[in-house]
């Protein structure tokens, strides 16, 4: 597995979520007053604020505080105006790294992605250097001990998937970000667990990694993911799940 998928992985089965639930919250109520500033307060028109009422619900944020942020979106409470910026970089062993940012400080942000990069032995590349090998899609992956194979091809493939595939220890069905929706409902209702499921961005070439080099990487996601300015961190590294045990 690759990038965002299997950094988002590393992160359940080590319980960073848990520890850090409050930055989780900070980048939350980012994405969902900004959402709702761009595309207005009622889910049911606005396709990306439904996303992050589910992603909030999902880390069990309060109603209250999803309310809130949404209110500060539309005007209706005072509230900070967030920018939204992209940088692309690289991290050790050439690994192309995109980051989208909800910020309402550039200068700073940018002077923290450059510190970051340059701890973890990467640098921040020009505009266009690396936002060209990534795809958006949507994304389901499923534990490989925990999932039938064929049952959720079938029901991939039915619900309007375009592709199934191991990676690792995991199966992940990718689709078009219209048909998330319809795909993510299908596994719900037939009460099929998965351990990821959103829209996200898809290398379509990957660096492998092992060794020092595959280290230093999962040290600048984990710093990435730490900084408050940053909402979603795309990567297209491969490591080996063998190798992610040893080193973390």
């Amino acid at each position: 597995m690759s990038g965002h998928s299997k950094w988002a992985s590393i992160k359940h089965k080590k319980g960073a979520i848990d520890a850090k639930r409050g930055k989780i919250f900070t980048k939350l109520i980012k994405e969902l007053t900004v959402a709702a500033r761009i595309g207005g307060g009622d889910p049911g028109g606005n396709p990306r604020l439904r996303a992050a009422i589910l992603a909030a619900k999902a880390e069990n944020m309060p109603k209250d505080n999803i309310e809130r942020a949404i209110k500060k979106g539309t005007g209706e409470l005072e509230g900070v105006n967030y920018e939204e910026v992209s940088y692309e970089a690289y991290g050790p062993g050439g690994v192309a790294v995109l980051i989208n940012c909800l910020t309402d400080n550039k200068n700073r942000t940018v002077a923290d992605l450059k510190h970051i990069f340059d701890r973890h032995g990467g640098n921040l590349g020009e505009p266009g250097s690396v936002s060209w090998i990534f795809v958006k899609k949507g994304l389901i992956v499923f534990d490989q001990d925990k999932a039938d194979e064929e049952k959720i091809m079938e029901i991939a493939l039915d619900a309007g998937a375009e592709d199934v595939r191991q990676s690792g220890s995991q199966f992940e069905v990718v689709m078009e970000p219209s048909d998330f929706e319809s795909v993510k409902k299908a596994f719900d209702d037939a009460k099929i667990p998965y351990t990821l499921a959103e829209i996200t961005m898809i290398p379509q070439n990957t660096v492998r990694l092992e060794g020092k080099k595959a280290e230093q990487v999962l040290n600048l996601m984990e710093a990435l993911e730490d900084n408050d300015d940053i909402n979603h961190v795309y990567a297209n590294f491969d490591i080996p799940d063998e190798v992610i045990e040893a080193v973390r």
